[in-house]
């Protein structure tokens, strides 16, 4: 379920940045080959990674949930320059042929460095050998509270955090639907950065929700 009207959503598409040929393959790919395509970003919300990556310029991004790289790309393709980088992890190691692919077909592939395996054994070391501007949290559910409790600390003032999801099909609002591990994760994570007066956040209502994070 989109949280914007489906009519709204064709309005929007038609008013805005169209989508790159080399993502509109890539999403046509997604949809042929993989499983769960629905978790493929796709057209309007790729064009908003892009846009927020234009408006904070940074340096370094970090990706949790790279699934078939289309994020990755759009944020890669927002960034300054080939100076500019993304470090994306993916848990799913038969994904790493598809994305690789993905990555060499667009030119901003070249910006984008790839990790394979559990973020949660990942990010200490990423954390601790690079300083990110940017994080972008699309991965397990019922882990986005550890995530953000890994991050929040380790994140230089003025860094955001993007968390997708965070609306989740409207469960998070639905008082009889507190029973999946997925749902109570996101429900978990969206009442911690509420209550944490370390950052500013807002949520975007659009497809399934984006919280916006600013570290203070």
């Amino acid at each position: 379920m989109l949280t914007t009207d489906s009519k709204i959503e064709e309005y929007i598409l038609e008013h805005i940045d169209s989508e790159p040929d080399n993502l509109h393959l890539l999403y046509r790919r997604v949809n042929t080959e993989l499983l769960y395509s629905r978790m493929c970003s796709g057209h309007l919300q790729g064009r908003m990674l892009k846009m927020l990556v234009r408006m904070v310029r940074p340096q370094r991004v970090l990706e949790l949930g790279t699934y078939a790289g289309y994020s990755a790309l759009c944020i890669a393709e927002g960034l300054a320059d080939d100076s500019c980088t993304v470090d994306t992890i993916e848990v799913e190691d038969e994904l790493e042929d598809f994305i690789t692919r993905s990555l060499d077909d667009s030119e901003y592939g070249r910006r984008v460095r790839l990790h394979i395996g559990d973020a949660m054994e990942l990010l200490p070391r990423l954390l601790g050998e690079n300083s990110y501007d940017m994080v972008y949290v699309d991965a397990n559910k019922r882990h986005y509270v550890e995530y953000y409790n890994l991050l929040v600390d380790r994140l230089r003032s003025g860094a955001f955090i993007l968390a997708d999801n965070t609306l989740w099909d409207g469960k998070v609002a639905d008082g009889n639907s507190h029973n999946d591990a997925q749902t109570r994760g996101i429900m978990a994570f969206n009442d911690l950065v509420a209550a944490d007066d370390r950052v500013e956040k807002a949520i975007l209502p659009m497809r399934d929700g984006l919280t916006l994070i600013y570290k203070k």
